[in-house]
């Protein structure tokens, strides 16, 4: 058994700094262990007390009669760090650390937290400023959560890691007010040791843990929590995340357009998607999505089938469906004529949907008949239950007859309640009916089993070999000296000229034979556009003037005057898209979208994180193509010729490539906007920056 198991599953755990008064945090895991049947050995250290309760009490750690599997650290952080070392000294696999004080305290706090790490030594740690864990599947509570005031807490699959010691009690209390049941809840917080990443391994061997529920802060170590959400995707158990921070996005915008629109909860986005985890938008999700999944059923399409007895119920779940991607067809005609059979002289609407059995809660035969019509039906995937008011006086009738249905099919049922009756939907999510007070979240749990059936965006280092790298230039790059970086790496440009007079650029633009565009060629101006520095369409005889006026404009607003010109080849077909790469904790990732000058406005986005090594696959490449919304500009949306996407596949493949070969020399890149031509006339990068480090 490793230190993490004797951690969850201790035979003996020492309460270092425990309190004889039970009513005090300090008394809290002594009486939480006892009230909560924790049959091992319980080593309360204090030297003041001599006994609490009929529990023998212990003077000091070197008084400890054996060696406890885990301590709970009590102290204050002045001294738990001298516990900490003691513990280990004695052989003890994993202390968990109460105390606040740490790094979330300032840089004082930070040497506390790295004096604590350095005396536990091989010993692990959970924590600092944590409240402990609770392992509900063998009754064992390592915490002093006042939510384990409770006498008992249904006990389920769902395994919860938060990196919030208070949040661990909220997802306790409010999931035993609904009858939800859960195996294991792990509050990290400061993770000075054992992470999230570590919770979630052990989870995936944990054979009492079906899904797995996460509520994150920051991830500190992005490789290693991605390789162990891909290897509970792959064991088969679902992982649903809610990460708080998401008004921060895009706070620090980079110089680039890319910064702005590549914020820190999109990289999350990025992750999560890359990894396959599940991401819950509201609070409340951390719950419905995994009372759902624990369920283990499949969802195989977006059809959806309402059974109701009252209307009004039956059309707030259907438009709440249509808002998120699913389907409410009428059933089918065989559906509909075996709905009908079983009507006889009731006055119901059998051959629509919602399907409408007035009075069905008081008819058992009737309710089952149509469950199983409905579920068996080819024309659904899925079945909503609507409880109504007439389940009230007898709940026990509609989960009696929902549940003599279930063995008989694979596919999800999940209830909408719709009185406010939270005794209905706590016996409803008991006996393994996913239960909902509110109409939204049927779509939610509906939409997280959709997600599971999705495999995560594989991995594959590029096959392409990068050219060598002879000296770089650094600092801000001029558009000139990026699109030659770019072009190393096999992405052509429109041809361009750089000029230094009038006179060169207007006999440089004769050379073209058509409009041109103008630009101002500096280092020191990158968004040239906003200061009047870029002149589309501008005709080959205007060229000089036109240069003289951008001089003094430019110079009006920036108070620099440009001495460079790039006179560049019109591309007039194509769709602008903008390729850049972002950079912060959780790794790099190459963005794709649509771009232009209104890339910022539309803000039709899509990422993916690179992996250790190398860029992405033509296969990944193609995969961020289609997550547009705008996808189909690319794809001969209305007759229009298709996009050059085989081209535009290789241009990101290239770009990624070039962000792995340069590394951390690289700080922004862009090209913004990239043309992908017509099918067959491959893309033309139009523009774009790039600013490299020493």
């Amino acid at each position: 058994m490793n230190a993490i198991s004797r951690l969850v599953r201790p035979r003996s755990v020492a309460i270092i700094g425990a309190s004889a008064d039970l009513g005090k945090t300090a008394g809290r895991p002594l009486a939480y262990l006892r009230k909560h049947g924790f049959d091992g050995a319980i080593y309360p250290v204090n030297p003041r007390v001599t006994h609490i309760g009929d529990v023998p009490c212990y003077p000091d750690i070197d008084s400890l009669p054996t060696v406890p599997d885990v301590a709970i650290i009590l102290l204050g952080a002045g001294r738990a760090h001298q516990a900490v070392r003691e513990l280990a000294q004695k052989g003890t696999a994993a202390a968990i650390v109460l105390a606040s004080g740490y790094s979330e305290a300032g840089d004082e706090g930070k040497e506390r937290q790295q004096q604590l790490r350095q005396a536990a030594g091989e010993m692990r740690i959970l924590g600092p400023n944590t409240i402990g864990l609770v392992n509900l599947t063998d009754g064992i509570p390592l915490s002093a959560s006042g939510a384990l005031e409770m006498d008992q807490f249904p006990v389920g699959d769902v395994g919860v890691v938060s990196q919030s010691g208070g949040i661990l009690g909220a997802l306790l209390s409010r999931a035993a007010a609904r009858g939800l049941g859960m195996s294991k809840l792990i509050s990290t917080s400061n993770e000075v040791d054992l992470e999230m990443a570590d919770f979630i391994d052990y989870l995936v061997d944990d054979e009492a843990t079906k899904v797995i529920a996460l509520y994150i802060e920051s991830i500190r170590n992005p490789q290693k929590f991605r390789a162990a959400a891909l290897r509970a995707r792959h064991a088969g158990k679902p992982i649903v995340a809610f990460k708080i921070g998401r008004s921060e996005a895009g706070a620090q915008a980079a110089i680039s357009h890319t910064g702005a629109l590549a914020g820190q909860d999109t990289m999350y986005d990025a992750l999560f998607r890359q990894t396959g985890v599940i991401r819950a938008q509201r609070f409340s999700d951390l719950l419905d999505m995994p009372g759902a999944l624990s369920t283990g059923r499949t969802l195989r399409g977006r059809r959806v089938a309402i059974l109701t007895s009252t209307g009004g119920a039956g059309t707030l779940v259907s438009d709440s469906l249509g808002v998120a991607g699913f389907e409410t067809p009428a059933p089918g005609a065989d559906t509909a004529a075996a709905l009908r059979a079983l009507q006889g002289d009731m006055p119901s609407a059998l051959d629509r949907n919602p399907v409408d059995v007035t009075l069905a809660g008081l008819q058992p035969d009737l309710l089952r008949g149509a469950i199983r019509a409905l579920s068996a039906s080819d024309d659904f995937d899925a079945l909503v239950m609507i409880v109504g008011s007439s389940s009230l006086g007898n709940p026990q009738l509609m989960a009696d007859a929902i549940c003599d249905c279930l063995p008989e099919t694979d596919k999800p049922i999940v209830a909408f309640v719709s009185p406010h009756a939270p005794n209905v939907a706590r016996l409803l999510n008991q006996r393994q009916i996913p239960a909902f007070m509110e109409p939204e979240c049927c779509a939610v749990a509906l939409d997280a089993m959709w997600q599971t059936q999705a495999e995560p965006a594989q991995q594959e280092q590029s096959a392409t070999q990068p050219p060598p790298l002879p000296d770089l230039p650094t600092g801000s790059l001029n558009e000139a000296q990026a699109r030659d970086l770019f072009t190393r790496f096999g992405i052509a440009g429109a041809a361009q000229t750089i000029v230094s007079s009038p006179e060169e650029a207007q006999a440089a633009a004769l050379c073209y034979e058509s409009a041109v565009v103008l630009k101002i060629l500096s280092s020191q101006i990158l968004h040239k556009s906003d200061v009047g520095g870029v002149c589309v369409g501008v005709a080959p005889e205007q060229v000089a003037e036109r240069v003289t006026q951008m001089q003094t404009e430019v110079a009006a607003k920036t108070g620099v005057r440009p001495e460079q010109f790039l006179v560049q080849q019109m591309v007039t077909s194509g769709i602008e898209l903008i390729l850049g790469f972002h950079r912060d904790a959780l790794g790099s990732a190459i963005l794709l979208g649509m771009g232009g000058v209104t890339a910022e406005l539309l803000k039709d986005t899509t990422m993916r994180l690179l992996p250790e090594q190398g860029g992405l696959s033509l296969n990944e490449a193609y995969d961020m193509m289609r997550d547009l919304h705008t996808w189909p500009l690319l794809d001969g949306y209305r007759g229009r010729m298709k996009a050059d996407q085989q081209a535009l596949a290789q241009a990101i493949v290239n770009f990624s490539n070039m962000v792995a070969s340069v590394g951390d020399r690289l700080i922004e890149a862009e090209i913004n906007p990239l043309f992908v031509l017509p099918d067959g006339q491959g893309v033309k990068a139009a523009d774009g920056i790039a600013i490299l480090a020493e």
